[in-house]
This record gives structure tokens, C-alpha cells and sequence, in this order.
């Protein structure tokens, strides 16, 4: 055999090809990285609801474990799993497309390449936006599932039908607003953020990109990603413990600000940062993780590193 014949083909950027391959790597990036933190975030949920339930996440795991059995620090799992494979499918490989079209088709290259930030924080919103769409049934049964004792449901399908036959289609989208309002905003910042920081990294370094290794690239990617997972958490953290709130407590034939209002009412702005800390370390594990997953994937198949 030839040794060009053992060469891995490589994947022309920004091909059909090219978005499939962004696509999987978003789905192997998110979904078993949510899933891995369900334990942490089953906690996080239920002090979003009810801060006196456990004096901390410890105490939490020791209570769920005792009161309700050792699996059950894994409620949710199921939904997460799904929702956030489906998610991360949608943001990763639609911001790959739409900040190439956003360079190519909206504005000249020229134009765009000054206005780097703009693009980065365009497409990410676009691609959240739509993403959100595929994630937005599955986080109602998550949060329904990790809040409510005895659990909502005992799995993802069991909860999938009760929602339907109790509240119909628009049950799956109740906290659709809340949920833009908090992801929209922390996939802005993880993106931008992590390309503005890797940006930086590699200037720091001097070297060209391409002159390093790949190993080297990826582990530029982990750093940079558990940087921008720390400023994610903090830019989304309100509106993520309102998704947990309206997903549990909204009630029939109250609207979307009503509940907000009546919420924020009851809870004061101290309350949106409830968890804070837990959420910190979740998502800066996760966003760190989920982006050496991604670029590790992106190599793998052929193509450069994100940044």
C-alpha cells in the first residue's frame, strides 16, 4: 500500500461534508458531557427551587441516596442525554455554517474579518436559537424529573407522553423564552469568548498554529474552553435558575412575564444566584470538556482545531 494511500483523507473545509462531521462532533461533545454532570445538576436544580433542601451538594447526594435509592442521583439522565446530543448537534455545526455565511454571504471578508466579534457573536446566536428549538422538550422533562418529589416520570418517554396528554404540544415549549433567554446569551459567550481567548493563547505562544502539534492545539482548546465555561456561567446563571423555576412552578393560564414577575417577586435578585458556585465548576468542566471532545473529533476526521 502507498503511503498516500494511508494518509487519512482530509474533509474540505466548509463542504457538505465539513458540516456533517461539525454536527457529530456536537452531538459526541455535548451529550455524554451534560450527562456525566446529572448528579451535580440534579442538586443544582433543586436548590434553584427550594435552597433549604439540602445545606450542599454533599448533603444533597447523601439525601437522595438515602431517602430515595442510589439511582436516583441520576434522574434526568435520559432527557439530558437527548436534548443536549440534539443541542449540541445544532450549535456546533450550525455556528460552524453560519459564521462562514456570515463572512461569505452577509458581509465582504474583508469587512468581516474587522469585525471578527460580530461574526462570532452572530452565528453562535443564531445557531442557540435554533438549537434551542430540538433541546427545549427535553429540558421541560429534565426539570420536571429533578424537581418535583416523586419524580415527574421514570423516564424520558414515559415523560414525553404525560406532558403531551396533559398539557399538549405546548407543554414541550412552555419555557422555550427562558430558555433562549439564558442559552442565547451563555453559547454568545462561549463561543466568543473561546475564540477571543484561544486567539490570545496563541499569540502568547508565538509559535504558528500550524507548526504545533496536535496535541498541542487540543490542549490550547481545553484551556481556553474552561476559561470562556467560567464567564458562561455567570452571564446565564439568572436566567437558568428562572427556566428551573417557570418549568416548576409556572402556573395554568399564567403568561410568561406574569410568571417571571411573580417569581422574581418572591425570590428578589440574590435569588437568581442561587447555585452559582455549583454551576461554576458544572459548566466550566463542561465547556472545557466539550470543546477538547470537539477539536479531539474535528482532528480525528481530518480538519483543523476551532479557533
Amino acid at each position: 500500500m502507498s503511503e498516500k494511500s494511508k494518509q487519512p483523507r482530509k474533509i474540505e473545509l466548509y463542504s457538505k461534508e465539513f458540516y456533517a462531521a461539525c454536527t457529530v462532533g456536537g452531538v459526541v461533545a455535548c451529550g455524554p458531557t451534560h450527562s456525566s454532570v446529572c448528579p451535580l445538576d440534579l442538586v443544582k436544580c433543586r436548590l434553584q427551587v427550594n435552597p433549604t433542601l439540602y445545606k450542599s451538594n454533599f448533603d444533597g447526594w447523601k439525601s437522595i441516596v438515602r431517602n430515595e435509592g442510589f439511582s436516583k442521583i441520576f434522574t434526568g439522565i435520559g432527557a439530558t442525554f437527548i436534548g443536549y446530543s440534539l443541542q449540541g448537534a445544532g450549535k456546533y455545526g450550525g455556528y460552524e455554517f453560519f459564521k462562514h455565511q456570515y463572512i461569505n454571504s452577509v458581509v465582504s471578508p474583508e469587512l468581516a474579518n474587522r469585525h471578527l466579534t460580530t461574526v462570532y457573536l452572530c452565528a453562535s446566536a443564531t445557531a442557540e436559537f435554533l438549537a434551542d428549538i430540538m433541546l427545549c422538550p427535553f429540558e421541560a422533562i429534565k426539570v420536571r424529573q429533578q424537581t418535583t418529589l416523586p419524580p415527574y416520570c421514570n423516564n424520558v418517554f414515559q415523560g414525553l407522553n404525560k406532558l403531551y396528554s396533559t398539557e399538549g404540544l405546548g407543554g414541550f415549549y412552555k419555557g422555550l423564552v427562558p430558555l433562549w433567554c439564558r442559552q442565547i446569551p451563555y453559547t454568545m459567550c462561549k463561543f466568543t469568548s473561546f475564540e477571543m481567548i484561544v486567539q490570545a493563547i496563541y499569540r502568547r505562544i508565538k509559535t504558528p498554529k500550524d507548526q504545533l502539534s496536535s496535541l498541542q492545539q487540543i490542549s490550547v482548546s481545553f484551556l481556553g474552553g474552561y476559561l470562556a465555561g467560567i464567564l458562561c456561567a455567570i452571564v446565564s446563571h439568572p436566567a437558568d435558575v428562572m427556566v428551573s423555576k417557570i418549568n416548576s412552578e409556572k402556573k395554568e393560564g399564567e403568561s410568561m412575564v406574569q410568571a417571571s414577575k411573580r417569581i422574581y417577586k418572591a425570590i428578589g435578585f440574590g435569588g437568581l444566584w442561587n447555585g452559582l458556585f455549583v454551576r461554576i465548576v458544572m459548566v466550566g468542566t463542561l465547556t472545557s470538556f466539550q470543546w477538547l471532545i470537539y477539536d479531539s473529533f474535528k482532528v480525528k476526521v481530518g480538519l483543523p482545531t476551532t479557533g
